[in-house]
């Protein structure tokens, strides 16, 4: 029987009965299992709709035609032969293992070795496995520097196609995928999913030092610069260093001057886009930060935090002159000018300088 085109049949021939695949010696996992050779009996695949098999050893590969041609699916119980157009992949298959549907015309079927746990191929550089062969390809351009792929409106270059599609949504705006549950669209699905461990709570890498859970990899490796004291990202203009590099770009507007975040009520400029949306607050009246313990309001975070020192009596800032301690770090540096005897200020009056 032959079954219908666009259907999908379903593989089998993963359960653990049968065992994990081994690729060939061309690297290609082609149905053969654990322990033979290619020139083992072929494996079949089965039907589910119409009960027919099909073998994917070298033999069947040998009886499709070149990809400018139609495909042909040969059932090796039978004999009988059904047409799968090259173009548009109409014969599918189904994965039993997780239900995903890949497309026939892939006679290697790369898919179903994400189940074996085999990393077969091996980056010589760095020792790094991956499962497929054009995975450690474009791995390897990583150690080469290569960027072969580049953006036509920023001239902004990438080691791979599919990272030039993603930043491409930049410049067109398409955010494709939304978050159900506060409606923020995203440009990339990872950027969904991270974002979704804000609604989840969900904080599955710890740091080591000090116990801190975060959301994603990259916000832990970033934490971690400051038990070490790495900052590898300089400014060329003061020498100052920083631990994440968007932060020396945000500190450079500083010397260049630059305030690209503009308030549409008042014309106030802002280097930095999170610090309009805190300016905005004061236009807003929102005072989202409420003290648990006296029920006082704040428009930021961090203004919460220094408030809560006057009822923990917390002065974490000493003077090494004296020992006087402070709450926040600007009374400190005020207070040390009375040691230094250091008088910036000049009075517009009377010309006298004070501290």
């Amino acid at each position: 029987m032959r079954t219908d085109h666009g259907k999908s049949i379903q593989v089998n021939w993963l359960s653990e009965q049968e065992g994990p695949l081994t690729p060939g010696p061309t690297g290609s996992f082609l149905g053969i299992l654990e322990g033979q050779s290619d020139t083992a009996e072929p494996n079949p695949l089965t039907g589910t709709e119409c009960g027919e098999t099909s073998s994917l050893t070298k033999d069947c590969q040998g009886q499709r035609r070149s990809s400018t041609e139609e495909k042909l699916f040969v059932c090796a119980e039978c004999g009988k032969t059904s047409p799968q157009n090259a173009n548009t992949g109409e014969r599918n298959i189904t994965c039993a293992q997780c239900k995903e549907t890949q497309s026939f015309r892939s006679s290697r079927l790369t898919h179903f070795v994400i189940h074996t746990g085999k990393k077969p191929f091996t980056c010589t550089e760095c020792g790094k496995g991956f499962a497929q062969k054009n995975y450690l390809v474009s791995h390897m351009k990583i150690h080469t520097g290569e960027k072969p792929f580049t953006c036509t409106e920023c001239g902004k270059c990438f080691a791979q196609k599919n990272y030039l599609v993603a930043h491409m949504k930049i410049h067109t705006g398409e955010k494709p995928f939304t978050c159900t549950e506060c409606g923020k669209g995203f440009a990339q699905k990872n950027y969904l999913v991270s974002h979704m461990k804000i609604h989840t709570g969900e904080k599955p890498f710890t740091c080591t030092a000090c116990g801190k859970g975060f959301a994603q990899k990259n916000y832990l490796v970033s934490h971690m610069k400051i038990h070490t004291g790495e900052k590898p990202f300089t400014c060329t203009e003061c020498g100052k260093g920083f631990i994440q590099k968007r932060s020396l770009v945000s500190h450079m507007k500083i010397h260049t001057g630059e305030k690209p975040f503009t308030c549409t009520e008042c014309g106030k400029g802002f280097a930095q886009k999170n610090d309009l949306v805190s300016h905005m607050k004061i236009h807003t009246g929102e005072k989202p930060f409420t003290c648990t313990v006296c029920g006082k309001g704040f428009t930021h975070k961090n203004n919460l935090a220094h408030h809560l020192r006057i009822h923990t009596g917390e002065k974490p800032f000493t003077c090494t002159q004296c020992g006087k301690g402070f709450t926040q770090k600007n009374h400190l540096v005020a207070h040390m000018k009375i040691h230094t005897g250091e008088k910036p200020f000049t009075c517009m009056e009377c010309g006298e300088n004070v501290g």
